[in-house]
């Protein structure tokens, strides 16, 4: 896309993370250094529209005249709608903020639903608490019945298994040029956050699995905008005339900063709630840190696997991948 369509496409990324106000002081600052530091990209002030989509509010209507296709218009509604679903299915005010993106991109109603619906459905598939019948109590963390906190029901090999897997996955989405395929990493985080906490006889909602990643400092608006960013900018979108093959090289860094990540989450969610839960804030960022360390020099190990992983995904079924990892 041209440099003014990556500017308006960036922009109403930007607006989106607004949409709801953005309160967590934490994700506020992680999407400003992801706009600091997507700045190096695509010769854009990044940096300037971060400061213009909060406080000055550009008009919708006319970033949308700036993109001049239905492919580059329908690529600024879904990383809008990855923004506000990073993390969990967008409220109100994200609701209203995409219904009028929807109009001023001229996006048929199909097309925004069908987005909508899938958004939804990897978010939802992050835990199990959704599928629970309505009025049902899902505690942030309560232990569940029958079972030893801190004993895990799996083999440590399984739970290794489990921990790589869900990053081989990952960083093989990262490689994807479909738009929709950085919309299941964040999702496919928290579960395997939940799944470890479960493993270890905790009762997770996607409140409490959220504020554990938040805790490490692990931004999900901000990882979002920051995954999507990098393709955007580096032209590398199947919608743009990308394909896994023009990705791979180009996009092989990015995929192993999400693979540490997703190891490190994992390896620090098994620590903690192994232990007890008993780790405070300053010890789980110093562990995830030292884990995320690590897992950097692990993932060029794994380079073939990823590659391979990626050949493997349908993107039309992300939703029962997340559910699979």
């Amino acid at each position: 896309m041209t440099e003014q369509e990556n500017k308006a496409v960036m922009t109403i990324a930007l607006m989106a993370a607004f949409a709801d106000g953005l309160k967590d002081e934490r994700e506020r600052a992680a999407v400003k250094r992801v706009a600091d530091t997507l700045d190096a990209h695509g010769g854009i002030d990044l940096p300037a529209l971060y400061r213009d989509a909060l406080i000055a509010k550009p008009d919708l209507a006319q970033l949308a005249t700036m993109l001049q296709s239905q492919e580059s218009r329908q690529l600024a509604y879904e990383l809008a709608v990855g923004v506000c679903d990073a993390d969990g299915a967008h409220g109100a005010a994200e609701t209203e903020f995409l219904g009028r993106l929807a109009i001023a991109l001229k996006l048929p109603t199909a097309v925004a639903s069908d987005l909508n619906r899938r958004a939804e459905e990897m978010a939802e598939a992050a835990s199990d608490d959704a599928a629970a019948p309505a009025g049902t109590a899902v505690a942030g963390a309560a232990p569940l019945s029958g079972t030893v906190l801190g004993k895990a029901n799996l083999p440590d090999a399984e739970m290794d298994q489990m921990i790589k897997k869900a990053a081989i996955t990952n960083a093989a989405l990262e490689l994807l040029p479909e738009g929709l395929s950085s919309m299941a990493i964040i999702p496919l985080q928290m579960r395997l956050v939940y799944r470890i906490g479960k493993a270890y006889g905790y009762e997770l909602d996607r409140t409490h699995t959220k504020d554990f990643i938040a805790t490490l400092g692990v931004g999900l608006t901000s990882q979002y905008l920051e995954q999507f960013g990098r393709k955007l900018l580096g032209g590398l979108l199947g919608s743009l005339g990308g394909g896994l093959g023009r990705t791979l090289g180009r996009q092989t860094a990015s995929s192993g900063l999400t693979f540490a990540t997703t190891y490190a989450l994992g390896r620090v969610a098994q620590r903690y709630y192994a232990g007890g839960r008993k780790l405070d804030g300053a010890s789980l960022k110093s562990t995830f840190s030292e884990m995320f360390t690590e897992a950097r020099g692990l993932a060029p190990r794994y380079q073939n696997e990823i590659e391979q992983r990626a050949e493997s995904i349908n993107p039309r079924e992300l939703a029962s991948l997340i559910r699979d990892v």
